[in-house]
């Protein structure tokens, strides 16, 4: 085999090999967004979409009881900033949102409710939903059904993380260690990783109780905030503890950091802190560095 061949073999070998990424010992911290607008219920997650460059946070709280002069809809906002943390608008699509994410596959920014797992839930009806989009990225008040309830989803409150790579969801189960794999196909849960909180020093109520995150990173794809001890903690599928990347020590975490105010995007985890600023602020921290 010539040399311009052997290079040309390697190069491919290469380009195929799946991502790995080392741990950051000290999370590093990629951006910050202080909120410009008091959150319309909680602050929730964050998306990023590359190709406009922006970032979005949605609010989630369930809707009011309808009446005759106003229907049941959430007023949950859904907050677009620009790549420097900087606030551009924000709009109502209607959903009590738990988590909301950029679909590579499906090139949609999508949403989930508030009781994906059961049609006993709240109008407009729960499921996944895609939201419209201008042509300059600011989010619109409409939207279109993915999928409606589904019962793998396991615990009402779950904030489940999207995986491009497998097309599958991450629902972490609260007061536990479990985390249900979703497969949309399928009205049961596909599988089960118990993560290995023995081997991280921690117990279900030191860390977030309703989200996990996906990292997309071979070995090191799960990915948890460990509230009390300012931490962040990354497993494998098989719930193998890898690691962790210690947060700021002079973050003041609060308990509602167990339940919202986090989320997975453009490579890193934000953790929600009341105390800083106005209304609060976003940290997104890179936790893991691609080799």
């Amino acid at each position: 085999m010539t040399i311009p061949k052997i290079l040309c073999s390697i190069v491919l070998v290469s380009a195929l090999q799946p991502a790995y990424a080392a741990i950051v010992a000290d999370a590093e911290i990629g951006i910050k967004i202080p909120l410009a607008k008091k959150p319309s219920t909680r602050p929730m997650t964050v998306a990023y979409i590359p190709g406009f460059k922006r970032y979005y946070i949605a609010d989630g709280g369930l809707a009011p009881m309808a009446t005759e002069f106003e229907s049941a809809t959430s007023k949950s906002l859904i907050h677009t900033y620009d790549d420097l943390g900087q606030y551009l608008s924000s709009a109502k699509p209607g959903y009590d949102n738990r988590s909301i994410y950029y679909n590579t596959n499906s090139r949609k920014l999508e949403t989930i409710t508030y009781n994906v797992s059961s049609d006993v839930g709240f109008s407009p009806n729960t499921g996944i939903y895609s939201l419209d989009l201008a042509e300059n990225g600011e989010l619109k008040d409409t939207s279109n059904e993915v999928v409606q309830f589904n019962p793998a989803f396991g615990d009402a409150a779950t904030m489940p993380s999207y995986s491009a790579e497998t097309n599958q969801y991450y629902a972490k189960q609260e007061h536990s260690n479990k985390v249900w794999v979703v497969d949309l196909k399928s009205r049961e849960k596909v599988r089960e990783i118990a993560l290995d909180f023995v081997a991280a020093g921690v117990a279900h109520d030191d860390v977030s109780d309703h989200f996990v995150a996906s990292s997309g990173i071979k070995g090191e794809e799960l990915v948890l905030l460990d509230v009390d001890h300012k931490a962040v903690l990354i497993f494998d599928l098989n719930g193998h503890y890898v690691g962790k990347s210690e947060l700021p020590k002079d973050m003041k975490l609060r308990s509602q950091n167990h339940f919202n105010g986090t989320g997975y995007s453009n490579n890193m985890l934000f953790v929600y802190h009341e105390p800083e600023g106005e209304f609060g602020t976003y940290y997104g921290f890179k936790v893991l560095k691609a080799n």
